[in-house]
């Protein structure tokens, strides 16, 4: 069967995937391309499969084969894919000794390129403030390149998750432009949570109070500060020397 109907009840459906209110309801997200669907297979995210119905890629999953209006329909790019899908959102667990705290970080690109950076620098566990941009909005999905489906991430209150990381054994450190330790000088060898802030605001002062100690990158003065997503990763590389 070869869906052609923008109108069809399950492409309208698919459709609404777009929003957010829709993807929490339905705890399901849509992505595109042929790269994201076989990392989202690998990672058994992936529930249903969406080809064009000329297309010849396959998988060992439920398939749905759409027509070019349909595609077009479902897009969100400015060429669509011939290859999409339909993913069910999975919840992480707090875990390991190296995490990574997001406080209201909120473009979509950012928070992609984090999620791939912190893939490549061995972060265990992600948290992501209950006022961070949505996880599965599909910028996000794709500026990860498909990582999104190898990290460890949580979303929750940080005022209340972070006082228990303490409680645990986990040092916090809180990133400023300047003041603390370079982050070069941090001993990395035990459990830490590092905190990254708003693009435009950095670290709310509550959860500044909850950290025990400040890094920074230590970088030429005519340079006022690093967009989130580039600092972040220099201070995972950093402590992953």
């Amino acid at each position: 069967m070869v869906y052609t109907s923008i109108n069809n009840d399950k492409i309208k459906n698919i459709k609404k995937l777009q929003t957010k209110k829709y993807r929490d309801l339905e705890n399901k997200f849509f992505i595109e391309s042929e790269h994201l669907v076989e990392e989202a297979y690998k990672s058994g995210y992936l529930e249903t499969l969406i080809v064009d119905e000329n297309s010849s890629f396959s998988l060992d999953i439920d398939t749905m084969k759409i027509n070019e209006s349909v595609k077009k329909y479902l897009s969100e790019l400015e060429s669509p894919k011939d290859v999409m899908g339909i993913c069910t959102k999975k919840e992480g667990i707090i875990k390991g000794n190296r995490i990574l705290i997001l406080d209201g970080v909120q473009d979509p690109g950012n928070l992609g390129t984090i999620i791939r950076s912190s893939v490549a620098f061995n972060v265990d566990t992600i948290i992501l403030s209950d006022d961070t941009v949505d996880l599965y909005n599909s910028k996000v999905v794709r500026a990860s390149q498909g990582m999104i489906f190898s990290a460890n991430i949580v979303r929750g209150n940080l005022l209340e998750i972070i006082p228990k990381l303490k409680e645990e054994g986990y040092e916090i450190y809180a990133t400023k432009v300047t003041d603390g330790f370079d982050v070069r000088d941090v001993n990395s060898s035990h459990k830490i949570g590092i905190v990254m802030g708003n693009e435009g605001n950095g670290v709310k002062k509550e959860i500044f109070d909850l950290s025990e100690k400040y890094i920074y990158i230590n970088m030429n003065k005519i340079c006022n500060s690093l967009n989130v997503a580039v600092a972040t990763s220099i201070i995972l590389y950093e402590l992953e020397k």
